[in-house]
């Protein structure tokens, strides 16, 4: 079994008791705090009680300036707009905030969402033209079109304005449009880039709702709708894995009371399908697995249209089918997941090295184009190596698509720039990014981006490693202490759910295996005359490995609170664990 190397975030006793005094907070949630870097009491105050009133005036977001009166302009003109989408769930999200704004303040507006197997990403020179030849007057993006330069130019010579709103990378030039809304754009000193695009175009919708208001603080009736929106917008934020820091943090936690409170008929059919409609909370966990992949199956299966029909549709029957059609989608999806993925763990075994190669780039004929990109992260989280997986056109006829994920932190958009002469185009950021290919070009594009990871990912780099933000004896994870901890949420990409690891613990039975399939561990543990429930999802492969119940363990672990028939108690999600011995602290 694979081993990591667990790194023991070290902890200065004075601070955390220092910050504990002061805010009245368990030990454990004042060493969490101090972990991500919050010091100052007020500060630490603010992440744990965000603020709605704390979410900057949309109208500082760069480009709104121009943007936003225009679009207004264009809804009291009664012009026809189009919204261009996106096909996962950031796109359709983004997409169902802006159609829904512009239509509630009397708007002439519908939407085209590309079709990611015959469209591809980003803005389309056909579909432009197509828009414009049925009356399109007035074309805004969402998530998409930072970077298309040549699709924009078309826009400008056959006259159709375009409004461009996105949280993408953009290159040295930037796209001729009438108005481009980007928090990072050059010149502007907006103070958070960390948006996505449902976040940009619900701040959009913001601004425009305040121009037809003729005042910062809209109607109540606009009001409504924004609140709505805010739980479209944390849909689109979770699901697409930015930074829950920031105006992230106060979008997520005060969209996951509003989904609630003024979710949408969508929001509420998906959350049926997903059996989350009988919550008393929601978390962001429950829309990056709950939600989101019911939307992103319809998108990678070619269907993302209903996405957004489901998002803004009023009438109940429809809503109620279009959530259980995708429901559907997202089995059929984790059927040629499932697949896929054998496949790409036997050609890893069979044609390379998972010990050696500093990256994986796999191809095949069989391989779902809008698969691809989950198999790849799974890949590269289970290997700690930058993935991407190409899937071939079965005739050899067309460009091939791939889909890549990142590891270890590597920057992929940077090293798919620096492997650019080898593609005919790629996109994305960071994290996640995908490309054209032509076949030909896989091998020595898989050449180049290997030594390009090699020689920005040191060996060490490369070590599956466990940070684990506080060591904590199990006495201290009572329920009150757990209610504490979760102020710390919505827990994300940057905030992630506290990691932490008790020592000398024992086994009191031997691991129980359940689930489907028993894929899945229960397990007991007691320390120190304290029991707790423990539970490893998938790791059903530990069973026989777990069998002395004499000899001390160390438990790495999420730390949670079990509801069931109306009891409350507090359980282990166990990610790690090994023989007792002197943990490694962290440098």
């Amino acid at each position: 079994m694979t081993r990591k190397r667990w790194l023991v975030y070290p902890h200065d006793a004075a601070r955390v008791q220092d910050l504990e005094r002061t805010l009245g907070v368990s030990p454990v949630v004042a060493q969490l705090l101090l972990r991500r870097q919050i010091t100052d009491p007020k500060l630490a105050q603010q992440f744990l009680d965000p603020r709605l009133s704390e979410l900057r005036d949309p109208n500082a977001l760069p480009g709104m300036d121009r943007a936003a009166p225009l679009v207004h302009r264009a809804i009291t003109d009664k012009k026809k707009i189009v919204v261009y989408g996106d096909y996962d769930a950031d796109g359709m999200t983004a997409t169902a905030i802006l159609v829904g704004c512009l239509n509630r303040l009397g708007g002439n507006a519908s939407y085209f969402v590309p079709n990611r197997l015959d469209d591809g990403y980003g803005l389309n020179r056909e579909a432009i033209s197509h828009l414009k030849e049925r009356g399109a007057e007035l074309l805004i993006t969402v998530d998409c079109g930072i970077a298309s330069l040549d699709c924009a130019r078309h826009a400008r010579e056959i006259g159709l304005p375009l409004v461009i709103t996105d949280h993408h990378q953009f290159g040295a030039e930037l796209p001729v449009a009438d108005a481009i809304v980007h928090p990072a754009l050059p010149g502007a000193n907006y103070p958070f880039h960390g948006l996505c695009g449902a976040a940009v175009a619900f701040k959009l919708a913001w601004a425009v709702c305040q121009q037809a208001s003729n005042a910062t603080r809209v109607n109540p009736e606009l009001r409504d709708f924004l609140l709505m929106a805010l739980g479209l917008a944390a849909v689109g934020t979770v699901c697409d894995v930015v930074p829950l820091v920031d105006e992230n943090r106060i979008i997520v936690r005060h969209g996951l009371s509003s989904i609630q409170t003024h979710g949408c008929l969508g929001l509420r059919g998906l959350m049926a399908v997903a059996g989350l409609d009988r919550r008393a909370h929601l978390s962001s966990e429950d829309l990056a697995f709950g939600i989101g992949p019911r939307l992103n199956a319809a998108g990678r299966l070619g269907q993302a249209q209903l996405g957004v029909e489901l998002l803004t549709s009023q009438n109940q029957p429809r809503v109620a089918a279009l959530a259980e059609y995708l429901q559907q989608l997202n089995l059929s999806r984790d059927s040629l997941d499932r697949s896929i993925l054998l496949a790409a763990n036997k050609q890893i075994k069979e044609q390379f090295s998972a010990e050696h190669d500093p990256a994986f780039v796999l191809a095949d004929r069989d391989w779902h184009a809008g698969v691809i990109g989950i198999v790849a992260g799974r890949i590269a989280e289970k290997t700690h190596r930058p993935t991407i997986l190409i899937s071939l056109d079965p005739l050899s006829a067309k460009p091939a698509v791939g889909s890549g994920r990142s590891a270890c932190g590597l920057d992929l958009y940077q090293a798919l720039h620096h492997c650019r002469d080898y593609l005919q185009t790629f996109g994305g950021h960071a994290a996640a990014a995908g490309l054209k290919i032509e076949e030909d070009q896989i091998e020595p594009f898989r050449q180049a981006f290997c030594e390009y990871v090699a020689q920005h990912l040191s060996s060490e780099e490369r070590l599956a490693e466990l940070q684990i933000d506080v060591e904590a004896p199990l006495s201290q994870l009572t329920l009150e202490t757990l209610r504490e901890l979760e102020r710390l949420a919505p827990f994300g990409q940057s905030n992630p759910r506290p990691v932490l690891c008790a020592t000398q613990v024992h086994l009191t039975e031997v691991p129980r295996r359940m689930g489907s399939g028993e894929r899945h561990l229960s397990m007991r543990f007691i320390q120190h005359g304290v029991r707790m429930r423990a539970v490893a999802f998938g790791r059903a492969d530990w069973a026989e490995h777990m069998q002395d119940l004499a000899h001390p363990l160390d438990l790495a672990f999420h730390p949670v609170i079990n509801e069931f028939n109306g009891h409350r108690r507090v359980e282990l999600q166990l990610l790690d664990w090994r023989r007792s011995a002197a943990a490694v602290a962290m440098t």
